[in-house]
């Protein structure tokens, strides 16, 4: 049986943020697994090349190995090195990065990332955080860094270190503690891929001019559009409003013929048309039409002959010495 690891805390106030940005690189070059601050949220980081730190983060979070991982670079380079940019996404990494977004490209052939983190597709989800701390510790490291969000999975997002210790004591190294995330929501996710659709809507900017000039679609796990021209990363403007509902051409064209209210019947208590008056109702005004009668509930015996009408019963009640005749009468 394995021991458990230590966790240990390391506040950047206490110590210089090179020192730590030096510590949190040598514990993820031996393998280890370290939560560290981002704009969005605190990810938990393992060597991206290292096959065996990568299935100790999923072994720590409980995460599904068919769930693929975020490959995080210091720069737009870096990124470059993993996978192939269009158009669309040259676009849209100068306009957003480093920031809050995630592009899913086609893996490049000689891409070090280990297959495990990609879960065996040939597509890679990269992204350059734009936080201070995330930046030094990939500066320091000088590699990809995979780093979901640092919580057991299913579990909410961390916005703080005490969040992370909470969820992760025992089961990682160290835990950068940088204070707050700024946003506390995840990532946008967009794959540029045959063309750009929308993921994941997250917390984001809003370009002015947009980048791509056009709405990006979403795909089916996100109903509806978002506009760029308005702030296509603010996906809570967008949300979906209830539709009017339609009315047929058969009903359009009998709401148009039909002749306006002239009195109410009085048999039935319904609203009358002079049409319907004409055929339904006498000459007196009083409406022929009666309101259905209350019928009487069925037997729940009917063979037995007994009713629902609560009575004596004189004879037994037993599958073969019931009768099999008519009520009998009162």
């Amino acid at each position: 049986m394995t021991a458990q690891p230590a966790t240990q805390v390391l506040e950047t106030i206490e110590a210089t943020p090179g020192a730590v940005a030096e510590h949190a690189a040598r514990t993820l070059a031996a393998g280890g697994l370290v939560a560290f601050p981002t704009e969005t949220v605190y990810g938990l980081g393992a060597d991206a090349t290292n096959g065996a730190a990568v299935a100790r983060l999923y072994d720590a979070k409980g995460r599904p190995a068919f769930n693929p991982l975020i490959a995080h670079v210091g720069d737009a380079a870096a990124a470059r090195a993993l996978a192939r940019f269009d158009d669309a996404a040259e676009k849209l990494a100068a306009a957003f990065w480093p920031g809050p977004l995630t592009l899913v490209l086609p893996r490049l052939a000689d891409c070090p990332v280990a297959e495990l983190a990609t879960a065996g597709l040939d597509t890679i989800a990269v992204r350059v955080p734009s936080h201070a701390i995330a930046r030094a510790i990939l500066v320091a490291f000088g590699g990809p860094v995979v780093a979901p969000s640092a919580n057991r999975s299913g579990h909410v997002s961390p916005t703080t270190a005490q969040h992370v210790l909470a969820d992760l004591r025992g089961h990682i190294e160290l835990i950068v503690d940088g204070g707050a995330t700024p946003m506390g929501l995840e990532s946008t996710i967009i794959a540029c891929l045959d063309r750009p659709m929308l993921l994941r809507p997250g917390r984001g900017c809003r370009p002015s001019p947009p980048p791509l000039g056009r709405a990006i679609p979403s795909c089916s796990l996100f109903k509806g559009r978002i506009s760029m021209p308005t702030g296509w990363f603010d996906w809570r403007r967008h949300r979906a409003r209830p539709r009017r509902r339609r009315m047929s051409t058969s009903c359009r064209w009998r709401r148009a013929r039909s002749p306006p209210i002239t009195r109410r019947g009085r048999g039935c208590g319904s609203m009358r048309s002079a049409s319907s008056a004409a055929r339904r109702c006498s000459p007196s005004g009083r409406c022929r039409r009666r309101a259905p009668r209350t019928r009487r509930p069925r037997s729940i015996f009917p063979r037995a002959g007994i009713s629902s009408r609560p009575r004596p019963i004189s004879f037994p009640i037993c599958a073969r010495s019931m009768p099999r005749g008519p009520a009998p009468s009162r």
